[in-house]
C-alpha cells in the first residue's frame, strides 16, 4: 500500500475514535499526578494560582474557538459524525479563512489547559506531541476527502489558509450568522468533560498529597454547576424543539 493511502486509511480509522482522547488523558494523568511534586504549590501559592488561571484561560480559549466555529457553520459540516467524513459545502470564510482545522485547534487548547493544570512540563510536551501525531493523520484524511469532493476549489483554499496556526490577516467575513443556539445544542458535553477533567486532576492531586476529600472545592462546585446545566440542555434538546434550527447540524 502506498504511503499516502496508508496515511489516509489510518486517518479515517483514527477519525472514528477521536472522541476517546479525554479517556486516554484520564489514564495518563494519574501516574503523572502521582510522580509530580506538589510541595511547591503550598510554598509558592501565587505561582500555582497563576498557572491555574492560565490553564483555565487556555481551555476557555479552546472552547471559544470551537463555539465560534460551530456557531457560524451550516448543516452538513463541522459535525460530531464519527463513521465517515461529511461535507456538503466547503467552509472557506469566517474562521475557516484563517485556518483549515479550527475545531482541532479548539480541542488542543481545551485539553492543553487541563494538561497545564497537572503542573508537569514534561506531560505538556508529551501530550502535545501525541496530539499532533494523532490529529495529523486525521487532518490528512479529511483533506484528501475534501480534495476529491471539491477539487480545485479546495486546493485554492488550502493554499491560502494554514492548517492549524491561524493567520488573522487572511480573515474573510462569513455570510452565516452566529447561532448561540447551535453552540448550546452541540457543545454542552464538551464543556462538561473539561469541567470533569479539572475536578478529576484537582481531587486526585490532593488525594496523592494526603488530603481528605473536600466537597467545598471550586473545582467540585464548577463541575456540579456545569453538570446541572448540561442535564438541562440535554433535556431541552431531546424533549423539546427549542434548540432545533433549520439549516444547522
Amino acid at each position: 500500500m502506498a504511503l499516502i493511502h496508508s496515511f489516509e486509511k489510518s486517518g479515517n480509522w483514527l477519525f472514528r475514535f477521536r472522541g476517546q482522547i479525554p479517556l486516554a488523558l484520564f489514564v495518563l494523568a494519574v501516574p503523572v499526578l502521582y510522580f509530580t511534586p506538589v510541595q511547591w504549590t503550598t510554598e509558592k501559592p501565587q505561582i500555582a494560582l497563576y498557572v491555574t488561571i492560565i490553564a483555565i484561560f487556555i481551555s476557555f480559549l479552546g472552547f471559544f474557538i470551537r463555539a465560534w466555529t460551530i456557531g457560524t457553520t451550516p448543516r452538513g459540516t463541522s459535525g460530531r459524525n464519527t463513521q465517515e467524513q461529511v461535507a456538503e459545502t466547503l467552509n472557506s470564510t469566517g474562521i475557516y479563512s484563517m485556518l483549515r482545522h479550527p475545531l482541532y485547534l479548539g480541542n488542543y487548547l481545551m485539553w492543553m489547559g487541563i494538561v497545564i493544570f497537572c503542573f508537569n512540563i514534561y506531560f505538556f510536551i508529551i501530550v502535545s506531541l501525541l496530539f499532533w501525531l494523532y490529529y495529523e493523520r486525521i487532518m490528512f484524511a479529511e483533506e484528501r476527502f475534501l480534495e476529491r469532493k471539491f477539487g480545485q476549489e479546495y486546493l485554492d483554499w488550502s493554499l491560502k489558509a494554514p492548517a492549524f496556526i491561524p493567520n488573522i490577516k487572511k480573515y474573510k467575513p462569513t455570510s452565516v450568522p452566529f447561532s448561540f443556539i447551535s453552540v448550546l445544542r452541540r457543545e454542552y458535553s464538551g464543556v462538561l468533560a473539561v469541567a470533569l477533567s479539572f475536578m478529576f486532576v484537582d481531587l486526585i492531586r490532593r488525594a496523592f498529597a494526603g488530603y481528605e476529600f473536600n466537597w467545598n472545592r471550586i473545582s467540585v462546585w464548577a463541575f456540579g454547576i456545569t453538570l446541572l446545566m448540561a442535564l438541562i440542555l440535554r433535556t431541552i434538546k431531546h424533549k423539546t424543539s427549542l434548540l432545533k434550527e433549520e439549516g444547522r447540524s
